[in-house]
């Protein structure tokens, strides 16, 4: 079942400019893992703000689950779409606890429901008994499966990784990209994440995306 299908996307930040990505078209199925690649300026970062609804493409057209998002007479909010997205700073509320940095996105849900929710959550990034710790209380690596587990929580249909590995140092690096990798697998969630480096996609992606000029290379 495709997740995201993308037709012929075009976007330029300005109407005078050359586009930052032209006529793309890409399907990413459910439960698949996508890297995105290539160099600075082709639009890699743009791509998952126009996925996210945070840019309004120049034409072409966006489906998420089957649901389309963007069009002549047609524009889902972010918040609608059911795209959940993790930044590279992870973004996490500092005066909050992983607990109620989790549960954040869950304020319609019941007491009971974000709870269970939460538990469920520290279980599946192996981090129970941290849930009364705070932001600068935890390592790189905690603190962006913290922010993995609260953009996971209200079960979103996609979640975006803008490159996610780049504030961890190498040793870091090397532990922690299998592990999201598994996180993002158990949790059945599809994913596409942005990145400069060719071992993240080697270790995390079930396949990687190239974006160079004038057109996307899969492979």
């Amino acid at each position: 079942m495709s997740i995201v299908e993308i037709e012929q996307l075009t976007f330029s930040y300005a109407r005078a400019m050359k586009p930052v990505i032209q006529e793309l078209s890409l399907v990413v199925e459910q439960g698949e893992i996508v890297g995105i690649v290539g160099s600075s300026g082709n639009g890699k970062s743009t791509l998952l703000r126009l996925i996210a609804g945070l840019e309004a493409p120049d034409s072409g057209v966006i489906r998420i689950n089957g649901v389309q998002v963007n069009g002549a007479h047609t524009f889902v909010q972010p918040e609608h779409r059911g795209v959940g997205m993790v930044s590279q700073d992870y973004a996490l509320f500092p005066h909050m606890n992983v607990r109620s940095n989790i549960a954040f996105g869950l304020h319609k849900q019941s007491r009971k429901e974000r709870a269970q929710r939460v538990a469920e959550l520290l279980e599946l990034i192996r981090m129970e008994g941290f849930e009364d710790r705070y932001p600068h209380e935890l390592s790189g690596g905690q603190q962006q499966r913290v922010a993995l587990a609260r953009t996971m929580a209200p079960r979103p249909n996609v979640v975006l990784m803008d490159e996610p590995f780049s504030s961890l140092d190498a040793e870091l690096k090397h532990s922690i990209r299998r592990e999201l990798r598994d996180i993002v697998k158990a949790a059945q969630m599809t994913c596409l994440f942005v990145t400069h480096d060719q071992a993240d996609v080697e270790a995390m992606s079930d396949r990687y995306i190239r974006l160079c000029k004038p057109q996307l290379v899969t492979l």
